[in-house]
């Protein structure tokens, strides 16, 4: 069969880039995850504990981050319950009561003016009509600063709630993935960027030699569009992925702006960071509108021993069922109950939903001979935190950036609003101070402040337009 123009991600999507070099600019992104990443976050005394509804507190935790001039904000989504053990699952919050991403940010949109908005919305559960309408809309509401982190969807518990047994297979839901990105992204170029004419002299309101239908039949979607919204301000929302499987690295090289990515050493770092560029480069894209944002968790104090302590004030919150629910979780669902605590961690079967997270857990466990009780309080210290100064989390952000590990940091707070508050009032002033990062914004939309192009349409060869 003929491919269409929305069957396939071609290189000449994007702009070429200058020939003279661009200086490398740091990037941070703001995860808010409402009350904080860290699963007893709620239990803080300085914590909003309904803060994943409480939309006067989110809205404040983004004027935060826009003062600060974050690149953007991320809200990250499941649609479903991951814990079945009713005993874990009335202890936890962020699985329980959330705003939906997407309606969020519309709020957001409203309440701010510069930062970007993204969030994460699934391509196994979703349409991609459905999707590419909700983020066009996002996109003109904002001014042109959303973002759509693409994801394939992690556990049984979300298939369970679209007609499904148990969660589609790993190679199969990126299959999907990659198409569903092609249709979006033709459904985006519907209309041609000048297409509307609002004349009111002449009553022709658009210019429909502007107006191309996107008659997609693949293997996964039948779509003929167009989709009914004009062409998004920054030509299509920026594309966030995180997958670090084989199959997610090619898709993020393929189709990412943006790449969230964990690691926990510098070397592991460089190793992705190098790899993932010479992938992009060989999609026939330049690496350097691929940008790459490991984790960075952080918990600051003045001196060392106050951000230690209130680390260790937070860690005391959590309750050990949890702890070891959320190990199991991540390992990808096994029953850890059924061997012993002090015992070793048993040989895995691969997991069906984060591959690379269970691949770095169990790496931890082999290599520091852990039990599994070891594993699961050792985990709730994510190996992402960094604890200590301003100057001694400003000199990780250096040299991570300096040493081509990252092109800035997806950074997470461990309970909120403090720790927010702690890196805006403490971390950036001393990064400004080296001169990584910027003092204001460099532009209006999100594309801008990450310094990437404006893709033209696929369209951008069609005939000139007609006389009115």
């Amino acid at each position: 069969m003929t491919a269409t123009p929305a069957e396939t991600v071609t290189p000449a999507e994007t702009v070429t880039p200058a020939d003279a070099p661009r200086r490398r600019e740091l990037h941070l992104n703001a995860f808010l995850k409402p009350p904080g990443e860290y699963l007893a976050a709620w239990r803080h005394p300085h914590a909003a504990p309904d803060a994943g509804v409480n939309i006067r507190h989110v809205i404040e935790l983004a004027r935060t981050a826009e003062r600060a001039k974050f690149d953007a904000i991320f809200f990250a989504d499941l649609v479903g319950v991951p814990f079945a053990d009713q005993e874990v699952l009335r202890r936890v919050s962020v699985v329980n009561d959330s705003f939906e991403p997407t309606t969020l940010l519309a709020a957001l949109a409203t309440a701010t003016s510069r930062i970007g908005l993204i969030a994460t919305a699934s391509t196994t559960y979703n349409e991609p009509y459905h999707l590419a309408r909700t983020f066009a809309s996002i996109d003109h509401i904002s001014g042109g600063r959303a973002g759509w982190n693409l994801v394939t969807s992690l556990n049984d518990a979300e298939a369970q709630n679209f007609g499904l047994d148990q969660h589609v297979d790993h190679e199969l839901r990126y299959e999907r993935a990659a198409e569903f990105f092609a249709v979006v992204t033709g459904l985006w170029d519907s209309f041609d960027d000048d297409a509307f004419l609002y004349d009111q002299k002449t009553g022709r309101y658009f210019d429909e030699t502007r107006l191309h239908r996107l008659d997609h039949r693949g293997a996964h979607f039948r779509v003929t569009g167009p989709l009914n919204i004009p062409r998004p301000p920054q030509g299509r929302p920026v594309i966030v992925q995180a997958g670090s499987s084989e199959t997610g690295k090619n898709l993020a090289a393929a189709v990412a702006d943006v790449v969230f990515t964990h690691h926990p050493s510098l070397a592991e770092a460089q190793v992705f960071y190098a790899d993932l560029k010479a992938r992009a480069r060989a999609a026939g894209r330049d690496p350097d509108e691929v940008v790459v944002l490991p984790g960075l968790a952080t918990v600051v104090g003045r001196t060392l021993a106050e951000a230690e302590d209130k680390l260790d004030r937070l860690t005391r919150l959590l309750d050990p069922r949890v702890a070891l629910a959320d190990l199991a979780y991540w390992l990808g669902g096994v029953d850890l109950t059924a061997h012993p605590l002090d015992g070793p961690l048993p040989e895995l079967p691969l997991s069906n939903q984060s591959q690379s997270a269970q691949r770095h857990i169990v790496d931890r466990a082999r290599a520091g001979g852990l039990t599994i009780r070891q594993l699961a309080a050792q985990l709730t210290r994510d190996s992402r935190t960094v604890v200590g100064t301003p100057a001694s989390i400003a000199d990780h952000i250096q040299e991570w950036f300096e040493g081509r590990g990252a092109d800035g940091f997806n950074v997470v707070f461990p309970y909120l609003p403090d720790t927010l508050d702690d890196f805006a009032t403490l971390v950036i002033p001393e990064l400004r101070r080296r001169g990584l990062f910027r003092a204001e914004y460099s532009g209006r939309t999100l594309r801008e402040n990450l310094g990437l192009p404006r893709p033209p349409s696929r369209w951008s060869t069609a005939r000139p337009r007609t006389r009115s």
